[in-house]
């Protein structure tokens, strides 16, 4: 059987708690980037267990990660890079 990841598309600097409670971080694929750092915490605030951290200007391509996040996912981008997250 196929598994079929839930996308979100972030297009902003904001800070954006993609889901609550646990899960699967598939991957992350950013499609365009800015002058700011990307963090990704297991938690549904921006604080607590860092899952990735990507450096500001990072180039474009698709981070596979198949990770698990057991509070939430939360994603900040500190400027307005675009990315897609791919996740159960």
């Amino acid at each position: 059987m196929e598994t079929l990841f839930r996308s979100t598309y972030i297009a902003t600097a904001t800070t954006t708690t993609v889901k609550a409670g646990t899960g699967r971080l598939h991957a992350i694929t950013l499609t365009e980037t800015a002058a700011g750092t990307i963090i990704v915490y297991d938690n549904t605030a921006a604080s607590g267990t860092i899952i990735a951290s990507f450096k500001a200007s990072v180039a474009e391509q698709t981070f596979t990660l198949n990770v698990k996040f057991t509070i939430g996912l939360t994603i900040i981008t500190g400027a307005a890079s675009k990315l897609t997250v791919s996740s159960l």
